[in-house]
């Protein structure tokens, strides 16, 4: 890689990194308004997956990534310092650490899927269960008995209910794959992170080989003077 292009490509995949903080950030406003609106049929089983989601931590790591992105400017304009690239480096590790800790967390809620959706499902009042039971077709949780079903227009009766799945096979099956697809956009972030700590150093290591020439060539000049 060619020394003019060290710099410009650490920029672009910095410019990366801060976009990464921005989606999260706007992930978790946007999805903080969303579960504040009452539950309809098109956004009860959306809503309620969202509601799983660590939106204070997402935040958090944002806020983090911005202070970090900041951290950059003052290496990016100084072409000599190596300081606030050891800074923005450490500072990076440390966003990496956070985001992949949080994607780790989902990936461990995707492992007791049914445990967590059936504490959310005994939450909701039987308006929210009956929407939850038209939306998926089903009755119940586990089946039309336990816990009991709610009386709408997919489960009028006992014996309509009985011949119906419980609510738990659908709705953990679009939980996981909500949550598949979180902690896997988790996991890319972590690798911009990655590949930006690894320019981080490309980076100091150029800086660090011109600064010993620029020395060298010091050291010769005044010598010949």
């Amino acid at each position: 890689m060619a020394r003019d292009n060290i710099l410009l490509t650490y920029v672009v995949v910095d410019v990366l990194f801060v976009v990464t903080g921005a989606l999260l950030i706007i992930f978790s406003i946007n999805t903080q308004i969303e579960i504040a609106k009452p539950f309809t049929k098109d956004n009860v089983v959306k809503d309620l997956l969202l509601g799983m989601c660590p939106l204070n931590a997402a935040v958090g790591n944002a806020v983090l990534v911005f202070v970090t992105f900041l951290l950059s400017i003052p290496a990016i304009v100084m072409p000599t310092t190596r300081t606030w690239l050891k800074i923005h480096g450490y500072m990076t590790v440390v966003c990496a650490i956070f985001t992949l800790v949080l994607g780790l967390d989902i990936w461990f809620e995707t492992l007791k899927t049914r445990s967590n959706l059936a504490v959310i499902w005994s939450a909701q009042p039987a308006d929210t269960q009956s929407l939850i039971q038209q939306v998926l077709g089903c009755c119940g949780y586990m089946n039309s008995t336990s816990p009991p079903f709610v009386k709408d227009a997919t489960c009028p009766n006992a014996l309509v209910a009985a011949a119906q799945l419980g609510c738990v096979t659908p709705f953990s099956g679009e939980a996981n794959n909500f949550l598949d697809l979180v902690f896997t956009g988790a996991f890319g972030i972590v690798g911009i992170d990655a590949v930006l700590v690894i320019l981080t150093a490309i980076v100091l290591k150029d800086r660090k080989e011109k600064e010993r020439y620029r020395f060298i060539d010091e050291k010769n000049g005044a010598g010949a003077f």
